[in-house]
């Protein structure tokens, strides 16, 4: 097992009915700025029940909706000039991973008068904590189990045709409010997309190379053994709780830092995927679909030992050889993404051949030319996967 430092300061608040801890963990007297998305948590009532929860003469609460599905830059803007003009002093993301995103953005850029007018520069920094001193601080209430925002101090936001990963410690929320009944309306895309965005969340940390961190390996099969199971119970039964509660846990903790502790990741599959997003506005659960497996057809030489422990424990695959098993299990994987309603090609998604050199251009235009566990993953290893995803 590598060297590490596992933090996690979040305080999780799950199950039933858990909205009514709201005003007990928000600071008693404060400006609050709620953010939401498109207005589903208006319409289904969940920002009204936020707004009674919250309700006291001591505190002033400030709203802010239409953050996109990939939150942009100048969106995140507009609120954190609201976050200046009204002295907001706490904020609170309702939704899913994009909200979240953007309040992290938000929580950072508006934290301090030195970021007036080099907000941009926050969005450069890579996976490398941006050098600031403080952000506001910050909670969640959870309406879509997906990206695991919840429970760290990763964003991705969007400039223009670009998306940037943004890293700080100080975004970690204070809480996170995770009531699996504020989910029952989502719809079926976005459910699919939660299973398969924190599937490859977890493989993304776990199909690398031996480093014989057992623990770490066997929380990460626990996940995904239990998103195959509940992933089609939660499609077919929107409303069973024990199905949901489960899948919402698995997404919170596959990018909660326990599973990739001590490990080597990836993340060559995310990279790609954003550039596809960023490109043609695809659902970036669905361009993890696409670039997964023939990712690993690519680079099964080097994933093989993985690939099979993958076979073994949550395929239950036990016969063949290690190369057999890891074809098999690589199979098992688009089957199963394909069985949630993913179309796992690029052509099934409208994107053509023709359109490969665009996703290499912005892969190179970023940086992103040496990834993998390895760091040996270059431009031409994406083209032989995109190729192969057509």
């Amino acid at each position: 097992m590598n060297n590490f430092t596992y933090y996690n300061p979040t305080q999780a608040v799950f199950g039933k009915g858990q909205l009514s801890e709201l005003n007990k963990l928000v600071p008693a007297k404060a400006n609050i700025l709620i953010t939401y998305g498109g207005g589903s948590v208006k319409r289904l009532g969940t920002l009204d029940r936020v707004k009674e929860e919250l309700a006291t003469s001591e505190r002033k609460l400030f709203e802010f909706g239409g953050i996109e599905a990939n939150p942009q830059f100048e969106t995140a803007m507009k609120a954190v000039d609201i976050v200046r003009s009204e002295g907001i002093d706490f904020l609170l993301a309702v939704g899913g991973g994009s909200v979240m995103d953007a309040t992290k953005f938000i929580a950072l850029a508006g934290a301090s008068d030195a970021h007036i007018g080099k907000e941009r520069e926050l969005m450069f920094h890579g996976f490398a904590p941006v050098p600031v001193e403080r952000a506001i601080p910050m909670g969640t209430v959870v309406t879509l189990p997906a990206t695991g925002s919840e429970m760290n101090g990763f964003s991705v936001i969007s400039d223009g045709h670009e998306k940037l990963p943004i890293f700080s410690p100080l975004t970690f929320p204070v809480f996170s409010i995770l009531d699996p009944e504020l989910t029952y309306t989502l719809p079926e895309r976005q459910v699919a997309n939660g299973v398969v965005d924190t599937f490859v969340h977890v493989l993304e940390q776990y199909i690398t190379y031996p480093v014989d961190a057992r623990f770490q390996d066997r929380v990460a099969e626990g996940i995904l053994q239990t998103l195959i199971e509940v992933g089609p119970e939660t499609l077919a039964n929107p409303e069973d709780y024990n199905a949901r509660a489960n899948l919402f846990w698995c997404a919170t903790m596959a990018l909660s830092g326990v599973v990739g502790s001590g490990v080597p990741q990836d993340w060559t599959t995310h990279m790609i995927g954003h550039e596809i997003t960023a490109l043609f506005g695809l659902d970036h659960a669905r361009t993890l679909a696409i670039v997964q497996s023939p990712l690993w057809k690519i680079r099964k030489e080097k994933k093989q030992a993985k690939l099979a422990q993958y076979a073994e424990r949550v395929w239950g695959i036990h016969e063949g050889s290690e190369s057999e098993k890891a074809d098999q299990a690589i199979a098992k994987t688009e089957a199963f993404f394909r069985s949630l309603g993913m179309k796992t090609t690029l052509s099934e998604n409208d994107i053509s051949k023709e359109d490969i050199p665009k996703v290499i251009h912005a892969l190179e235009k970023h940086g992103m030319t040496q990834l993998s566990e390895s760091g040996d993953f270059t431009l031409e290893h994406a083209q032989e996967v995109l190729e192969l995803a057509v």
